[in-house]
């Protein structure tokens, strides 16, 4: 292979033919990714006579697209296996290895995972970024504020120190030294914020830099190997609080200059949570009107310790490649997609959790409806963050702005209320709708399931009412929905609900085995019916908005694509 180059420039201008030798322009030119090899337009046919092995030609600008077999040197990967998360040829698919797996085309696999790679560039660039550089220019900023107090405080005691003379000479002394501590303190701490702040900031620009170049790749290695890290950008450094120090001057009175002298306050330094950039990983990122495949398909069955005699009710997730279940016992498990358990933890009170969900840091929050509590699990720690008195909570869930809500049950059984908590703390309640009359049934152990939707709806299912009721971020009813016009009244039986990145609804219809799909504003878009579904119950979307189907009896957890 030859490349006839321009001195005077550094890119290609010109190619020569493997066959011929015959120059061609790169955007004439062919090339076989298996060869390796620059070919003419004449000579393709030529050099696919050679049937001793497989060709791939492609455009010059197409090369590196093809993935030959890592076992199979003479194939080519036409075929993805989404349980081995390889590349893989038709002779690969059709061995031991692989008897089971789940394959998509090769071409799918590497526009969605581009898709994925450039949803984190989109929210590096336009959302954390900016964030990250907004909040080190405040720093500057404290720090002069720190200096023009510190300078006042100065001014105000050396002004004391003329009038008090020498009788307050060494209380001066250790008074400036008590602030020079203080300073000191204070800046060592501005200054270890801030260098923490300009390590991830420069983490995000080679974060950035790196997806641009798996953007600019056909490497599907490359890509398919890729990995977010915005869960961990995507979270802020705390916002400092600084109580300054403040001097205090008193009447001088020689005999107790000690006590009249005044007093430097303690300098404060509190952190305090800034939340999340966004609403949503995708929200602002993910592309809107994304089309349903004519079938979902299930794409991953997950076999879990749960069955008949204990029940699966629950499945929540927030990484893509791990579920927590919960169901009839009081152990709360996560899975791999694998299949594998990878740990589980057991409730704090020995009672079965009534609900889960995972919050925007990963870690696990759980009802228990018999101790009145709310519990997060960090790590395999459990701590009470809510007890409640006179109701019993049932359904959770986390939302984009990391809040709790937390659907409840009187202890008489005739009131239902949505509590929203912000950092453990009650902040809003939705129990009547304009008109004072009650938005959701009554009944104790009436579970339901809650889900905040990509506007900041709340949807919550209803059991008991057989249907589906969707409050604004302010408390306000916009519907109900009890099933499509067809529907049978009273025949809808809700369950599970959960919602994507495109804002639909997803509800579990556990009698008739199927899944509604229904836009933000409750017009019913379709079923998933077709996966053979047997009391689907739990549901939860991941990222990828790919669904996961937790099946009460079956002790299946299925993985469903429904979106192209």
């Amino acid at each position: 292979m030859s490349i006839s180059m321009d001195p005077r420039r550094s890119d290609q201008d010109v190619l020569r033919c493997d066959l011929c030798e015959t120059p061609v322009p790169p955007t004439e030119c062919m090339y076989c990714d298996i060869c390796d090899n620059y070919l003419c337009s004449p000579c393709v046919g030529k050099h696919l006579l050679d049937v001793s092995k497989e060709h791939k030609v492609v455009p010059f600008e197409k090369r590196g697209s093809t993935t030959k077999c890592q076992k199979h040197f003479s194939k080519i990967c036409e075929l993805f296996c989404e349980q081995c998360n390889i590349p893989i040829c038709v002779k690969c698919a059709s061995s031991k290895e692989h008897i089971g797996h789940e394959f998509i085309d090769m071409v799918e696999t590497l526009e969605n995972q581009k898709e994925i790679i450039l949803n984190d560039l989109q929210e590096l660039e336009k959302s954390i970024y900016p964030k990250y550089q907004e909040i080190a220019s405040i720093i500057p900023v404290q720090k002069a504020d720190l200096n023009e107090n510190s300078k006042k405080l100065t001014k105000a005691i050396e002004k004391h120190e003329e009038n008090l003379r020498r009788e307050i000479d060494t209380i001066i002394k250790k008074m400036k030294s008590d602030l020079d501590e203080m300073d000191s303190k204070h800046l060592a701490f501005l200054n270890k914020h801030e260098n923490e702040i300009k390590r991830t900031i420069s983490d995000i620009k080679q974060s950035i830099a790196d997806l641009k170049k798996l953007l600019n790749t056909n490497d599907v290695s490359l890509v398919s190997a890729y990995k977010s890290r915005n869960a961990k950008f995507r979270r802020l450094p705390p916002k400092l609080k600084v109580k300054l120090p403040s001097f205090t001057p008193k009447k001088i009175n020689k005999e107790h200059i000690y006590q009249q002298f005044g007093s430097l306050s303690a300098l404060s330094i509190k952190t305090e949570e800034r939340g999340y950039t966004t609403d949503y990983p995708a929200a602002e990122s993910s592309p809107l009107n994304r089309q349903f495949i004519d079938e979902p398909r299930v794409v991953i069955d997950i076999n879990t310790e749960f069955g008949r005699a204990n029940r699966l009710f629950r499945v929540s997730c927030q990484i893509d490649d791990e579920i927590w279940t919960c169901g009839n016992d009081r152990k709360m498990r996560v899975y791999n997609l694998q299949g594998e358990l990878a740990k589980s933890v057991q409730t704090k009170s020995g009672n079965r959790p009534e609900d889960i969900a995972v919050t925007r840091r990963g870690d696990l929050v759980y009802t228990d409806y018999n101790e009145r509590t709310a519990n997060i699990v960090k790590n395999t720690q459990i701590q009470t963050v809510i007890r409640l008195q006179g109701w019993r909570p049932s359904g959770v869930c986390n939302t984009s702005s990391d809040d709790l809500l937390i659907v409840m049950d009187s202890e008489d059984g005739k009131q239902t209320k949505v509590v929203r908590y912000s950092g453990f703390a009650e902040k809003q309640s939705i129990q009547f709708n304009a008109q004072g009359q009650l938005l959701y049934s009554d009944g104790l152990f009436n579970s339901k399931y809650i889900s905040e939707n990509r506007n900041l709806d709340i949807c919550v299912s209803d059991c008991y009412a057989r249907a589906i009721v969707v409050v604004n971020q302010a408390g306000k009813l916009r519907f109900t929905y009890t099933g499509p016009p067809s529907t049978t009244k009273g025949s809808f039986n809700p369950r599970g609900i959960t919602t994507d990145s495109q804002g639909r609804i997803l509800i579990a219809d556990s009698d008739h085995h199927n899944i509604h799909i229904l836009d933000q504003d409750g017009q019913f878009l379709r079923y998933i019916d077709n996966c053979h579904l047997q009391k689907p119950w739990g549901l939860c979307v991941d990222t990828r908005d790919s669904l996961f189907v937790a099946e009460l009896y079956t002790r299946k957890v299925k993985k469903i694509q429904y979106y192209k």
